[in-house]
Parts: structure tokens; C-alpha cells; sequence
């Protein structure tokens, strides 16, 4: 996580609305804020915007119970990810002088078992795509699954960007380096739905116009509207997947299932290296291990008997 210092003030009596604001300015990678604000602005709401953040001290119990009604019932890895949150804020708010103790201390992390069947079935991915979510989150997603992109590298798309007839973007992967990305027929064909003959501006913008605070290269001039953020992006596509059993799903799912499926379809390694952006094979290993799916799909494929059956 990348941390700026800010030096300790003597003020006491800090709301809580406004340590939670100094502490996630700290904070230098998008990402990382804004998950980061999904438990410290829920905190905020249900302890008081005014709440002094000293008197969380006095009430280890209360913000351990908090916590545990509030995410009790979550899986071990967003459990984990909230109170490595608080956590983090608690130490910043610590350094301060606003905090003299730790009301997380009733509180411990979970066990999370390694989660191999983060890939989503194919026809899962399907109904997703081929839903009547609106017309900019289907593009999205389609460009994401199509892609096997990072969705930051997506979000950050400008419309110039774009190599519509090739099928084909310029993404900065990780690292800085700039990498083609290609899509199929089924961004293709939404694209320039979406687009309606927009020529500037970000690839995916919100719904409302931006606020006067916004960086220029982020708001599309022609309509006043903002980029698109990776927090509403993934709660838009949390909410709409939150009606499967197993869902919600993340984002970063469709980037998942997309390089699973290709591994399950041959694409050798080095295709599988270009879709993901790796330049680590280590790395592109747990994205390339055969989903529950591909093992059953083999395994019937390969079954003397029916080949026995079907004539083959």
C-alpha cells in the first residue's frame, strides 16, 4: 500500500468523519482507497460522524461486536480485508496521538483456505453478459471477459485509445509498460452502441456529470461527465451478481474465468502470458489451473464408453 506522511498534530478531540478523511488521503493507490473507505465510511456511519475517535478506546467490545455483526457473517477474505482496514487506520490514528490504545484488540483474522474455483462457468459468464443490466456495464464486462484485462487498465481507456476495426486497445499494464489488448464479437458489437459517435473523452464515463473537483482528463468534455471508478464499477457488478448463489462476484472474475477458459482450450503459454499482461509464468499459474467444469468436461470427453457410445 502506498502511505505519504503526514506529521502528528497535537489537536485533540479529532470526529471521526475527519480522521477516517486525513488517514484515506494518506493513501496513494486508488485501489487500495477506496477499499479501504468501504469499512472506515461504515464505521463512520454507525459510530457518528462526530464521534470523537478517542472515545473508540473506551469501547473495545462495542467495535468488536460492531465488526462482527457487521461482517461476521462475510467470508474470510472480506472479513480479513475490513479489519485489515481498521487496522491500518487504527496505527495511522495511533501516530497521531488520537488513539492511545487499540479497540481492535477482541478482534483476529481469519484462516482463508486458497481458493481455487475463483473461475466462473462458462454459461455462468454467458447469463452475466447476455443480461438487461444497462448498456455501458454489459460493455464493460464483455471487454474485461473478451480481454482478460486488469480492470484498471480498462477504466483508464480513452476513446482515442481505441482501434475499433482491429479490435484492438493500448493499455498501461503494471509496471508501466503499454500492451495491446483485443476483444471479440461481443464488445464489438456493443461498442458503438455505447459510444454514439463520441470521438473524446473517457471510454467509460458515470451516469451523472462530474464534480467541479475533477481532474480534466477524467470528464468528458462533451458531455460534463466523469470516468467511471473502479469502486462503482465493482458495486454495480457486485449487486447485479449478488442473485446467484454463490455470488456476488468481483470484477476481476471475468479477467479470472476468461484466462482459465483459454488454458482449458489449449492457448499455449506464451498466448496465455500476452492475454494476462504476466511476465512471471509463476504468476500466470493460478489463472491457468482447469476449473471444476473443464476437469468434468475432460473427463466425459475422454470416457472410452461414450466414445464407445457415440461411435468416435
Amino acid at each position: 500500500m502506498g502511505r505519504v506522511r503526514v506529521l502528528p498534530t497535537a489537536v485533540s478531540g479529532v470526529r471521526l468523519a475527519d480522521a477516517v478523511r486525513i488517514y484515506l488521503a494518506t493513501i496513494t493507490v486508488p485501489n487500495t482507497r477506496a477499499t479501504y473507505a468501504a469499512a472506515l465510511d461504515r464505521l463512520v456511519a454507525d459510530f457518528g460522524a462526530d464521534t470523537n475517535v478517542a472515545l473508540l478506546d473506551a469501547q473495545p467490545d462495542r467495535v468488536s461486536g460492531w465488526f462482527m455483526f457487521v461482517w461476521g457473517g462475510k467470508s474470510a477474505k472480506t472479513f480479513n480485508i475490513r479489519l485489515t482496514a481498521l487496522v491500518s487506520a487504527c496505527g495511522y490514528w495511533r501516530e497521531q496521538d488520537w488513539l492511545a490504545g487499540d479497540p481492535l484488540v477482541r478482534l483476529r483474522a481469519r484462516p482463508a483456505p486458497p481458493d481455487t474455483s475463483k473461475a466462473l462457468s462458462r454459461d455462468r459468464v454467458a447469463e452475466i453478459l447476455g443480461s438487461d443490466a444497462a448498456l455501458r456495464d454489459r460493455v464493460l464486462w464483455h471487454l474485461l471477459y473478451e480481454s482478460s484485462a486488469r480492470v484498471e487498465e480498462v477504466l483508464m481507456l480513452d476513446v482515442p485509445d481505441l482501434d475499433t476495426v482491429s479490435r484492438c486497445a493500448v493499455v498501461t499494464r503494471k509496471g508501466g509498460a503499454r500492451e495491446v489488448i483485443a476483444w471479440q464479437t461481443g464488445t464489438a458489437r456493443l461498442l458503438p452502441r455505447m459510444l454514439t459517435g463520441r470521438r473524446s473523452g473517457p471510454l467509460f464515463l458515470t451516469d451523472r456529470k462530474a464534480r467541479p473537483a475533477a481532474a480534466t482528463n477524467d470528464v468528458d468534455l462533451v458531455t460534463g461527465r466523469a470516468r467511471l471508478s473502479y469502486r462503482r464499477a465493482a458495486e454495480l457488478f457486485e449487486a447485479h451478481t449478488e442473485r446467484f448463489d454463490d455470488g456476488p462476484y468481483t470484477l476481476h472474475q471475468l479477467r479470472h474465468s476468461r484466462l482459465t477458459h483459454a488454458a482449458e482450450e489449449g492457448a499455449s503459454t506464451p498466448v496465455l502470458m500476452k492475454l494476462s499482461g504476466h511476465t512471471s509464468v509463476r504468476s500466470l499459474a493460478k489463472y491457468a489451473r482447469v476449473s471444476d467444469e473443464g476437469l468434468r468436461r475432460y473427463q466425459a470427453d475422454s470416457d472410452p464408453a461414450a466414445r464407445r457410445r457415440s461411435g468416435r
